[in-house]
């Protein structure tokens, strides 16, 4: 593991059909997460395909409190693979990538799913970094406890 890129995989008691649904739901993502930084769907329909943008709002006391995240979808594989990157619309209204993205990547594993999290920020401008005290803005430990929220919201 890289020091700009946490890693992490679990396996769940869950087909990758029920758990990449979830993933591509928007108005499910605050499910994933472990605390209250993911809020809720702007956009509340399905993610299709790459290129599609869906915005969340959110909320980081080291981004300056609630916000608005426009997440452009890198990568969009059916029950296997989805990834975005979170970022802003610039004035002309294209996607302006913030440096960093989030990536699934799901394996059948009999009634099970391997379940592999990457939070990735290497691109990030130091300019940014600075600016909300550095990155991540979370503890190496985020990823394990978000695939843990993933897994308790899919398996009830």
């Amino acid at each position: 593991m890289s020091s700009e890129c946490f890693t992490v995989s679990r396996t769940i008691a869950a087909p990758p059909t029920t758990i990449f649904a979830m993933l591509a739901d928007p108005s499910r993502h605050c499910d994933t997460e472990p605390t209250d930084w993911v809020r809720d769907a702007v956009d509340a329909r399905p993610i299709t395909g790459t290129g599609q943008i869906f915005r969340m709002n959110m909320h980081l006391e080291a981004a300056g409190g609630d916000y608005v995240t426009h997440n452009l979808v890198t990568e969009f594989e059916k029950d296997h693979t989805i990834a975005w990157m979170p970022g802003r619309l610039d004035d002309a209204g294209n996607h302006a990538a913030g440096g960093w993205f989030w990536r699934y990547e799901l394996a059948p594993n009999g009634d099970r799913t391997d379940v592999t999290f990457t939070y990735d920020w290497a691109a990030t401008s130091p300019e940014f970094r600075e600016q909300i005290g550095g990155m991540p803005p979370f503890p190496e430990d985020y990823l394990g406890a978000s695939l843990v929220s993933l897994e308790r919201s899919v398996t009830g």
